[in-house]
């Protein structure tokens, strides 16, 4: 199946969220983590997102940009983007220049998706604190938005990846759970990823008060899918490992598990347009990854969805966006 050219998070996109298989040896998880992307790509997925824990914490790597790379490298079309990496544990202008590298070694095909955090271990591990989290994001995301846009690239206007970044910008999203997020990502000129549990009507909410304010950049739902029985006990093992470390907050709006899991591919599509068109989203990443699912489980999950699942989805979406 060709794949299409499509900038990364663009309205309309179905992309695939990837996580390593962190039973296998280290370097069979990246071998793993780049044959599910080639297959995701071939298989019709527009694009891969990658995520970041650190200290061996279950399905994830420390190094989601990187990942980024490795993924390009092992596809023939498509774009990767990490998202979200944890912007607070590095500087801000050296996310942005090595942002602006891959893109320039992957022209139109990378994007990035950044967050605050959460998990303690995340940042005790890096020598960090939680303090101030949301002021240290907020600027971080200021720098990293200017700079990749190629509105202010500050001190590093002489940076021959950054310079490029003003006639040909790095798309960014901000993860974001409340309204004083979303402003911030509007002010900023950032789209947006909303988490993989929060119930529509919330992801609603949020939209709206971002296009309020001025957001015009896409907007991006996580969520769960799955053709055939689905592993409804690994998800609810997952489920509980959020819940060890997600504030009350953020739970408040959380409901159920948020899967779109049937053995008839078509009504899977159905519901997971039902779901990003009620959450007001432009574009939606797909998961399949949870504790316990094996290599194969996974590989044939990304064919059943990119065959079955994915062309559905992807005209629903565009049928919505043309009304």
């Amino acid at each position: 199946m060709s794949g299409r050219t499509t900038q990364p998070f663009a309205p309309g996109t179905v992309s695939l969220r990837l996580y390593p298989h962190n039973d296998l040896p280290a370097p069979k998880v990246v071998e793993e983590l780049r044959a599910q992307a080639a297959l995701g790509a071939a298989h019709g997925f527009d694009g891969m997102m990658t995520a970041e824990h650190h200290g061996g914490f279950a399905g994830y790597l420390p190094n989601p940009l990187q990942t980024a790379g490795w993924l390009l490298e092992a596809m023939p079309h498509g774009w990767a983007a990490p998202c979200p990496m944890l912007l607070p544990l590095r500087p801000a202008a050296l996310v942005a220049e090595e942002i602006a590298w891959l893109a320039a070694r992957f022209p139109d095909r990378v994007g990035l998706g950044v967050a605050a955090g959460a998990l303690r271990d995340d940042f005790e591990i890096m020598d960090s604190t939680l303090d101030d989290l949301a002021n240290r994001f907020a600027a971080g995301l200021e720098v990293v938005a200017g700079m990749l846009s190629g509105r202010d690239p500050g001190r590093l206007a002489d940076d021959p990846a950054i310079r490029r970044c003003k006639d040909h910008p790095v798309p960014v999203l901000s993860a974001a759970m409340g309204f004083t997020a979303v402003r911030r990502a509007a002010r900023n000129e950032v789209g947006l990823v909303f988490d993989s549990l929060s119930a529509p009507s919330r992801a609603r909410e949020l939209a709206d008060a971002y296009r309020d304010a001025g957001g015009a950049q896409p907007c991006v739902v996580i969520r769960r899918a799955w053709v055939g029985e689905p592993p409804r006990d690994r998800i609810e093992q997952q489920l509980d490992v959020y819940r060890g470390y997600s504030s009350n907050a953020a739970q408040a709006h959380w409901q159920g598990d948020q899967l779109a899991g049937d053995t008839d591919a078509s009504a899977v599509a159905d519901a997971l347009a039902d779901a990003v068109l009620a959450a007001g989203a432009d574009s939606v990443n797909l998961r399949v990854h949870v504790p316990g699912v094996s290599p194969g489980e996974a590989r044939d999950q990304i064919e059943k969805l990119g065959n079955e699942v994915v062309p559905r989805l992807r005209a629903a979406l565009g049928a919505a966006a043309r009304r």
